[in-house]
């Protein structure tokens, strides 16, 4: 009888030792490598879960790929002269310009004059701009002016005087001219169109 009240014991504490870990509740216990009080401690995400997480980030591209499109088409345009009536590699004026990208990188079909693309989308604010706005100027002369936002302070377009380049919207001679921005299409939308575009 005490010979298996004794084995019942050892079972029992045997029992007790594969439970769990030695911890009293302070020292962390490693978990897939990762740190977790013991208290705390949780299964792993499902692989599934986080595919389902990569898919979801692939439907919502982030906005981040708007301006590398726009970017993309800096380097395809960069230093083409500006000409008046022009619509290719020879010689492009502004609004040509911003129609070829938003044909090329977003899917979408601009008019083809300055006076027609202020007309476009819904008006925004200076202050909320964002990559993919169109902004449109009014300097000295009959012309108007357009180009599109491409974040941290610049716009790309066609100008009278380098060409195809980047200028920075709060240079003075831009900023005294600035009239108006507006928004062709919402961001993920854009954002969408341009990743497709990217991995085609």
């Amino acid at each position: 009888m005490l010979r298996v009240a004794g084995i019942g014991l050892i079972l029992t504490l045997l029992a007790g030792c594969a439970g769990n870990p030695s911890n009293d509740g302070k020292t962390p216990v490693r978990f897939f490598g990762v740190s977790k009080p013991h208290h705390t401690m949780s299964l792993p995400m499902s692989p599934v879960a986080g595919r389902d997480q990569d898919f979801e980030s692939f439907l919502q591209p982030s906005p981040a790929v708007i301006r590398q499109a726009l970017l993309a088409e800096h380097e395809r345009w960069v230093g083409t002269p500006y000409r008046l009536g022009g619509e290719g590699d020879s010689g492009i004026d502004c609004s040509a310009l911003m129609q070829a990208i938003f044909a090329n990188r977003f899917r979408i079909d601009l008019p083809r004059t300055t006076e027609s693309q202020v007309l476009q989308g819904k008006r925004v604010e200076r202050e909320q701009l964002k990559a993919g706005d169109l902004v449109f100027f009014r300097p000295p002369g009959r012309y108007r002016h357009v180009g599109v936002y491409v974040g941290d302070g610049f716009f790309l377009h066609a100008s009278t005087s380098q060409g195809v380049t980047l200028s920075e919207l709060d240079n003075v001679y831009w900023q005294r001219h600035y009239w108006q921005a507006r928004r062709p299409m919402n961001q993920s939308q854009l954002a969408q169109r341009a990743a497709s575009r990217m991995g085609s």
